[in-house]
């Protein structure tokens, strides 16, 4: 395993697999949030990479990068109207393509 930028630690068969979906998680918190909850996305993939065997071989890269994101916000209180940064269930999941359902789903697999 070699580290990636941020220090997390990735095995190198997942390597491709983890850039592919923090390039996307990135591009959203960049877009959306701020670099605390793309850090948090960030060690969250490379867990999951470590994971054996790691459920992100399975699935299209964007439904993982959305599950992320969701569980991520969802613990930190995204989706509560009183906080900030603030957004919706629904918003974020249309961002990655997906419905809310299938956001939520990605996330309840980890």
């Amino acid at each position: 395993m070699k580290p990636t930028v941020r220090g997390e630690r990735v095995p190198a068969a997942m390597q491709d697999r983890y850039d592919e979906i923090i390039a996307l998680t990135d591009a959203f918190c960049a877009q959306h949030l701020t670099d605390e909850y793309r850090d948090l996305c960030r060690r969250l993939v490379a867990t999951l990479c470590r994971k054996r065997p790691s459920p992100l071989v399975t699935g299209p890269a964007r439904s993982w990068a959305c599950g992320v994101a969701y569980a991520i916000g969802r613990v930190n209180f995204l989706f509560d109207k009183s906080q900030k940064p603030h957004m919706r269930a629904d918003a974020l999941c249309q961002h990655f393509g997906l419905s809310a359902q299938t956001g939520s789903a990605a996330q309840d697999q980890f």
